[in-house]
């Protein structure tokens, strides 16, 4: 069941399971888009189905602005929107969280994860940006000595923010459990992974709650 969430700041829809939720999941999006972008919608709508509490939400830069991207000054803030998303499914779920988002969306989440220890039980981050297309001098990554939370990437094999063999190299880095589940052809949108939500749950759960399953 979908329902308006507005509340502390937080802006998004929450997709409700059948029955009290255990786990739940903080979702948003990308620089050029939103809480209704099609990979969110079918994928929380899947997860909720499997018994999660899922809010998508939109990240205070696409509060202030219905298009257009985000400016790198704002980008403390979209952290700050999402410790409050976060924090807001934490109050309504009896287990863990996980948060995710997608390319920048997931790369602010992480940024957040590695300023803000417990912030969340583990992370989601599809389409990582690891670098901009043709430039992969410029990663990502310097931060992610700092994540100390378990992460699972969900990537696809022709997506031009970073190969597959560059990901693993730079996942390396991070000092906590983590997982590369690769979408074979799949470009930096991902479709193609709004029908595998139960595979990426069961990456999820194999990852953070039942390690070396």
């Amino acid at each position: 069941m979908a329902e308006r969430f507005e509340e502390g700041g937080v802006s998004g829809v929450l997709e409700r399971p059948d029955g009290a939720p255990g786990r739940g999941m903080a979702l948003t999006h990308g620089a050029g888009s939103n809480r209704d972008a099609p990979l969110l919608v079918r994928l929380a709508r899947d997860f909720a189905a499997a018994g999660w509490l899922v809010l998508r939400y939109d990240l205070p830069f696409r509060q202030q602005r219905p298009k257009g991207p985000p400016y790198p000054a704002g980008a403390g803030r979209d952290r700050e929107g999402i410790g409050s998303a976060v924090a807001a499914v934490r109050g309504m779920v009896s287990e863990g969280i996980v948060a995710g988002g997608q390319s920048y969306g997931g790369r602010q989440t992480a940024m957040a994860a590695a300023e803000r220890p417990g912030l969340a039980d583990a992370l989601l981050l599809l389409s990582y940006p690891l670098h901009p297309p043709g430039r992969p001098e410029q990663k990502r990554t310097a931060f992610f000595p700092q994540l100390r939370v378990p992460t699972l990437f969900v990537h696809g094999t022709a997506d031009p923010f970073g190969t597959p063999e560059e990901l693993r190299e730079a996942i390396a880095l991070i000092p906590a459990r983590t997982d590369l589940m690769l979408v074979q052809g799949a470009g930096h949108d991902l479709k193609a992974a709004g029908t595998m939500a139960a595979a990426i749950l069961g990456r999820l759960q194999t990852l953070v709650w039942y390690p070396g399953n």
